[in-house]
């Protein structure tokens, strides 16, 4: 599945080499010219990485990155900035970010970090269509959100995390607000309608997810 990267840069000449550059190496880029445009982006998106520049329109890349993870969001991010004082560099990684590219900066160099970032892990299970972030309890289908309610959640969580196995139906039956077989055969059902994943149920056991 092709990783997805979101760009702060409101230098419009850069912004479209960066893109075409990063596309050329397989990413799909969102590119965003001010910071409030970026943080529509996060909100409807589940991206892999964040390379934000600092001195942006309405709200400056610093800003962004403290909304992002005060709203939890663990997404690794890279700053690429002209901004050289310590103050803000320093700023920057209080905030969380994971590295600090100072522009002019050449094309290699970016790929280099980009990639290095990217190939450590997030976190995220990926299952066939699926990727599912545990951590923000966010579920993305083909690129697209899934809106799942608690307990689908709850018996997702369990399920990706256990790919094939058996999980009995008891401790899956803790999802439920009123368990009982019959409401956790429907639970499941929506899952299933929701999701696409299929599920194997082993009479008086328990259910699995078919590995894909």
């Amino acid at each position: 599945m092709e990783k997805r990267i979101l760009l702060l840069e409101d230098d419009t000449a850069l912004g479209e080499t960066l893109v075409e550059l990063l596309e050329e190496r397989g990413y799909r880029v969102d590119w965003a010219r001010d910071g409030a445009e970026a943080a529509d982006f996060s909100f409807d998106t589940l991206y892999d990485l964040y390379l934000l520049d600092i001195n942006v329109p309405e709200i400056d890349g610093l800003e962004l990155l403290e909304g992002l993870r005060e709203a939890d969001d663990t997404t690794p991010v890279i700053f690429i900035s002209a901004l050289v004082d310590l103050n803000t560099i320093a700023r920057g990684f209080g905030l969380g970010a994971e590295d600090y590219i100072k522009k002019p900066f050449s094309p290699e160099e970016l790929l280099i970090r980009v990639e290095a970032r990217l190939t450590r892990s997030t976190g995220r299970i990926r299952f066939g269509t699926l990727e599912y972030d545990p951590l923000r309890r966010v579920l993305k289908k083909e690129g697209a959100l899934v809106s799942l309610g608690e307990v689908q959640l709850c018996l997702l969580d369990l399920f990706l995390k256990n790919p094939g196995q058996v999980i009995d139906k008891e401790v899956l039956m803790e999802c439920l607000e009123h368990p009982s077989s019959a409401a956790l055969r429907v639970a499941i059902s929506k899952l299933k309608e929701k999701t696409g994943l299929e599920f194997t149920n082993l009479r008086g056991v328990g259910y699995a997810v078919q590995k894909c």
